[in-house]
This record gives structure tokens, sequence and C-alpha cells, in this order.
């Protein structure tokens, strides 16, 4: 193996800064793309889909959990798939293994699932082995072939108003890489991560940024930040009070 060059500190530094700039201006790119996905136009679903869970039948308005946004991933576990039926294809299994704890998508009000055409059985049996906790549900009609997952692995991102559900993005082959993260999910969704630096369409719901940032199991709903953590971000507890865009310390996430 041919090595990079050997430096010394104040070089790498030098090299690392230069990187560094580069990777900003992805960042900023990043930024700029997923403003665009929020200016998507929407797409209605007028077909009935069902599918099963664990208690029974189920509508796509129920995957929704009762909150606004869905996200679904299509993972492929059934019949035909290497590993049926002790495993799910690897690569859905390590997408599986890498989702973020839910809590945190949920707080956005913002539900993710994975489906298959497995039964609830054996799905259910899978994610007690593997230790996974997302909702799982088992296709029973023709969903898949309708949202381009019927022969590769794909994630969707559904919002709805009141009964109805639209279909607002959708992400397959390598863009699914990404996928795991609570970011990278909400940054795939009509509404964003939903923080007030972000640039949405006007009346698009948004709160300053770290606030509602909690413990995963400390998420209540309506969530009040900590006087504490509000000083520890730089902002502070008095109602009113912005939160700086770039606060200093422990949990700085800069938008740049």
């Amino acid at each position: 193996m041919k090595i990079p060059d050997i430096v010394d500190r104040a070089e790498w530094e030098a090299a690392r800064l230069r990187l560094l700039d580069r990777e900003k201006e992805m960042t900023r790119a990043r930024d700029a793309l997923a403003a665009e996905r929020r200016r998507m136009p929407w797409l209605p679903i007028e077909q009935p889909y069902v599918f099963e869970g664990p208690a029974g039948a189920a509508s796509l308005l129920d995957l929704f959990q009762g909150r606004r946004q869905l996200i679904l991933y299509r993972a492929f576990f059934e019949p035909g798939v290497f590993g049926w039926p002790e495993h799910p294809c690897r690569g859905c299994s390590m997408i599986a293994d890498q989702v973020a704890h839910l809590a945190h998508l949920n707080a956005r009000d913002t539900t993710l699932v994975f489906a298959s055409r497995a039964p609830q059985s054996d799905i259910a049996r899978v994610k007690d082995r593997m230790g996974w906790t997302m909702p799982w549900y088992t296709l029973t009609d023709g969903f898949d072939a309708d949202f381009g997952v019927d022969e590769w692995h794909g994630t969707n991102a559904f919002i709805r108003d009141e009964k109805t559900v639209y279909r607002t993005y959708f992400v397959n082959s390598r863009g699914d890489e990404m996928m795991g993260g609570t970011w990278d999910y909400l940054d795939i969704t009509a509404l964003g991560r939903q923080e007030s630096w972000e640039d949405s369409p006007a009346g698009y719901p948004q709160t300053p940024p770290y606030e509602w940032w909690n413990w995963h199991d400390e998420y209540t709903g309506g969530e009040t930040a900590a006087p504490g953590w509000l000083a520890q971000i730089g902002g502070a507890a008095d109602t009113g009070i912005t939160l700086r865009a770039e606060p200093a310390g422990c949990c700085a996430h800069p938008v740049n």
C-alpha cells in the first residue's frame, strides 16, 4: 500500500483546513438541496393500501401513528432473499443496524417504519434476535411496485393533511447509504429539521435550533428547554430570547 506523505503538525493542520473549506462548501450545498426538497410538489395517494402489523391490518394513514410525517423504508425480508428465513438482506440489515433512536424523529412529528413481504411472525422473530425496535409491517398488495421498491430497496417520505396522504420524496440505491441518522432522515422530509435557520417555505413549523433536543427517554411532547441546557448552548431561559445560530462549546452544531 502506497501511503500519503508524512508531515509535521503544522503541515498536517494546513492540509486539514484546506479540506475543511471544501467540506463546508459541501455542507452548504447539502442544506440548499434539502431546501429544494422542501419545495418539491406533493403527490396525493388515493389507493387504499393495506399493511399487516402486530395488531392486524393497517392503512397507510395508520402507519403515521398520529404524527404529521412518515418515512417508510422497504427492506427485503422474504422468500428468495439471501438469508431467508433467518435474516433479511444483508444490506437492509446494515441499514436497520444504524437507525438512530426513534424518539428524536418522533419529537419532530415524524414516524419511521420498515416494510417487507415477510409474515409478522418472522418479522417479530428477527427483530427480537437482532435487537431492532422500529415498527415493521408486512406488505400485502402492490404498494412496493407502485412506489419503486418491488425489486430494490428504497426510502419513501410522506406527509398527511388530516386524512389525506401525500408522497413528498424518494431515495434509493446509494441514496439509502446516508439513511439511519436523525438529521439525514429529517432532511428528506417535506418539513425538514423544522429549525429556524433552515430555508423553508413561509408558514412551515420551526423552532430555534437545539431547544427541542432531549435525552431519548425524556421526551414528553411540547418540549420546553431546560434553563441549564439553554445556558450551555449559548441561549437564555427567558421566553422570546432566541438562541445564537452558532453556539460555542459542547454540542455546537453550526449550520455552515
